[in-house]
């Protein structure tokens, strides 16, 4: 007995359809890579805000009030200067010798930006810290945190062994302590911070906080509160290599 031909119940096959091409499986493999991209993103957010609660819930009540004072003062700092601001704008429209103000508002502002530059000495209330390594384990990120620290906290002007920090400092570890602005810098290192001297203290040795990083690390710390200190530390301002004063334009 002969077998049956074979192929009879087999489809049929329509000559004019296509096989699909290359194009649709690039297009379902973007857009599988843009879905698992997306749910990595939203995890990795979820999980910054669980460690987030996760720090604060581990804090002590009295951390936490510290923690609220610190930003409520921060917050109080930056309303009058918001006050101060309005009433020195105001007086620019409404006073009849404006020139006088506007001379000396820009005198003001140029003792702030000063300030802030690190092109000016200072003095005031703050708080001394010294960081003994006697290891060498204090690692450049570790100071730089610190620096954060001092900054969220209020500090107005900061100085690290006798080198003046701005918002472009940066640091390096390197092998005989950390490189600061491109400046080798060895242990002890002391910071010297103008501001609210309670304020810095608290930011600074609150539980996870820098102080206990750098203890983490190795290193010791000693923490003081003055009245008065100085940042006698300045920085040169470089000449800008492309900028220039643009032309003042004609009064109309």
């Amino acid at each position: 007995m002969s077998p049956e031909p074979p192929g009879e119940d087999l489809p049929a096959v329509d000559p004019e359809s296509k096989p699909a091409g290359p194009t649709a499986g690039r297009r379902r493999s973007h857009v599988l890579v843009g879905l698992l991209v997306a749910m990595l993103g939203f995890a990795l957010v979820v999980q910054l805000r669980q460690e987030e609660s996760d720090q604060l819930s581990s804090l002590r009540q009295d951390d936490l009030v510290r923690l609220l004072d610190e930003v409520t003062q921060r917050g109080d700092d930056l309303s009058r200067e918001q006050t101060a601001l309005l009433a020195q704008r105001a007086e620019l429209l409404s006073s009849g010798d404006s020139r006088r103000v506007a001379e000396e508002a820009a005198r003001q502002r140029a003792v702030v930006q000063g300030i802030l530059a690190g092109t000016l000495p200072v003095e005031g209330p703050g708080i001394t810290v010294t960081v003994v390594d006697l290891n060498g384990t204090v690692r450049a990120h570790t100071l730089y945190n610190m620096l954060q620290e001092l900054r969220n906290a209020g500090a107005e002007a900061i100085e690290l062994s006798g080198a003046r920090l701005t918002a472009s400092s940066w640091f390096a570890d390197s092998g005989t302590g950390v490189t600061v602005d491109g400046v080798p810098l060895a242990p002890p290192y002391r910071w010297t911070a103008i501001g609210d001297a309670q304020t810095l203290a608290v930011a600074l040795e609150i539980p996870g906080g820098a102080l206990a990083s750098i203890r983490n690390d190795g290193g010791q710390t000693a923490l003081e509160q003055h009245e008065l200190v100085q940042v006698t530390a300045v920085r040169e301002l470089a000449e800008p290599a492309f900028a220039t004063p643009a032309a003042t334009a004609p009064a109309g």
